[in-house]
């Protein structure tokens, strides 16, 4: 009876070629997606910075290296769904969506930034939190009218996300991320009420001791 050696070879190789291509393709998708992750890190920093052309610049970026992402990994949808394109689409989308937010522009939905459905939400969840360092920046400039602008967005969304009722595997996790949101937008809320609240006390204050002057 004659060994399976050659056989086995012959069988293995196609297996091999395959394993070999999902590897590179792997590789190249990994890299793409890192740069995505930073470029959306790097445009969420220039819109906190007040820089919106530098914002555009990096979610240009951003967005290309996510097309790249997405050419290497077409033909290997396994790997595609490992979970690291899913986290490059969601920082894609929360960069997308942070810049959206804060110039009061049109929301671009899942289809127009190409991305999956659970990484457009998830993304929305961290877009509104990260309203929260504008909202207080904004605060600190003495904007009350504009924060409490950026305050009714981030309740906006919210109130959207919660109403989307379907299981994590699904979803990627939204509960978890919208559970973060509501936390961060009930500080914000507090934040900003102490924050009137101190500015409509100063202000009966002058009103009552002219400036210079002792209390009427």
């Amino acid at each position: 009876m004659t060994g399976r050696a050659d056989e086995l070879v012959a069988l293995a190789e196609p297996a091999r070629t395959a394993l070999s291509a999902a590897h590179v393709a792997r590789e190249a998708g990994l890299a793409a997606c890192r740069r995505t992750i930073r470029a959306s890190g790097s445009a969420i920093r220039a819109v906190h910075r007040l820089q919106p052309d530098v914002a555009d610049s990096f979610v240009a970026e951003a967005g290309a290296a996510l097309d790249e992402a997405h050419v290497a990994l077409a033909p290997h949808p396994a790997v595609a769904f490992a979970g690291f394109l899913h986290d490059a689409e969601k920082e894609y989308a929360e960069a997308c969506l942070t810049v959206a937010l804060v110039a009061g522009t049109p929301l671009p939905g899942f289809a127009e930034l190409g991305v999956n459905p659970p990484a457009w939400l998830n993304g929305m969840a961290e877009a509104a939190s990260e309203l929260r360092r504008h909202l207080l920046d904004r605060l600190r400039d003495g904007d009350l009218e504009r924060a409490e602008s950026l305050l009714r967005a981030m309740e906006d969304v919210y109130d959207l996300l919660v109403t989307v009722d379907f299981p994590d595997a699904i979803t990627g996790g939204l509960r978890r991320t919208t559970d973060a949101l509501r936390a961060v937008l009930e500080r914000t809320r507090s934040d900003l009420t102490t924050t009137v609240l101190q500015m409509r006390l100063q202000a009966a204050i002058e009103r009552r001791v002219p400036e210079g002057g002792a209390p009427g």
